[in-house]
């Protein structure tokens, strides 16, 4: 019997035949050197790794990343890893009734929604400098934001990801303002708001929340570079505390730590440091949550490159 089930509820030897979203596609060879498709295939509940086994020259070109597909194979297990593999593929067609809005990952909440809570937290800011950079670029960029992921791929790279990263860090930061009462939380909020707003030029998404490729300006400088130079034109343009520029493009600076990652400076004041590990725990739980929602109890998740190529593993505890 073949299924129509959803990434999420597939199992072990499950014969599915649906229609999938291609998230990455990779032409490879195997030991015979023959040619093979390593693809992601996704629908709006998750993703799953699936091979196309002896792909032809026709199937090499015509198959592509954000194309919308019907496919028709078996659900294997590889390495403790649900594997889904193709025995027919072709691209979806007009007459199939089938939109690839409908198999778009979205971040949890409703985009205007996380809009409007990041909001709030600009109305919490007292300093009026901070408040007013903060306040002009959110709603400069309020259009994108509401589709705009966090990424390509990984941590948040999914339609609003890009707000819901930002909404989660700001809660996550105003719970620890409780306890590290010393800290400036005006600073703080402008910096978690700002720290990734830059993306929206460094990325170039579609309004699924796809993206496409990389800007140019994106992939010469990268979005910490331009969004220092964004808040400081906003900061001029508002004539706002030199100081208060300074403080803010330190913190977007400084937040990925080392210079390999993009950032010639550490933190050198605490609300910048607090910004960084409150990124870091935004991106490495997203990445593990993920990995482990598409790993059954007791077993060990494909490797995550991001978190240093970890397997993961899914205690059953963690589904209690």
């Amino acid at each position: 019997m073949i299924d129509e089930k959803r990434i999420r509820d597939f199992t072990e030897g499950d014969k599915i035949q649906s229609f999938f979203i291609i998230k990455t596609l990779e032409t490879k060879l195997n030991k015979n050197n023959e040619k093979y498709l390593d693809i992601t295939l996704g629908d709006h509940t998750g993703e799953i790794n699936a091979k196309k086994w002896k792909c032809t020259e026709e199937e090499e070109n015509t198959f592509k990343e954000n194309k919308l597909v019907k496919v028709r194979g078996k659900v294997n297990k590889w390495q403790s890893q649900l594997q889904f593999n193709i025995e027919l593929i072709r691209l979806a067609e007009e007459g199939d009734g089938v939109s690839i809005e409908d198999f778009v990952q979205c971040a949890p909440h409703d985009s205007q929604w996380m809009y409007q809570q990041i909001f709030t937290y600009i109305e919490k800011i007292e300093h009026q400098d901070i408040a007013k950079i903060a306040q002009t670029i959110l709603e400069d960029k309020k259009q994108a934001l509401l589709y705009y992921p966090a990424a390509k791929s990984n941590h948040h790279a999914v339609r609003g990801g890009l707000l819901y990263h930002i909404l989660t860090m700001l809660r996550s930061g105003e719970k620890l303002l409780e306890i590290y009462t010393h800290l400036n939380k005006d600073l703080l909020f402008g910096g978690i708001i700002l720290h990734d707003m830059a993306k929206i030029e460094e990325m170039e998404a579609n309004e699924l929340g796809i993206v496409n490729d990389y800007s140019l300006e994106g992939k010469l400088l990268g979005h910490i570079i331009q969004g220092i130079k964004e808040i400081s034109r906003v900061g001029r343009e508002l004539e706002v505390d030199p100081e208060v520029i300074l403080l803010l493009e330190h913190m977007i600076l400084s937040h990925h730590y080392e210079p390999e990652y993009g950032s010639p400076k550490r933190p050198l004041i605490p609300e910048a440091e607090l910004l960084h590990y409150l990124d870091i725990i935004d991106a490495r739980l997203y990445d593990m949550n993920t990995a482990l929602a598409a790993t059954e109890d007791g077993e060990f998740s494909e490797r995550v490159w991001t978190l240093e190529n970890r397997r993961l593993y899914k205690s059953p505890l963690s589904s209690i």
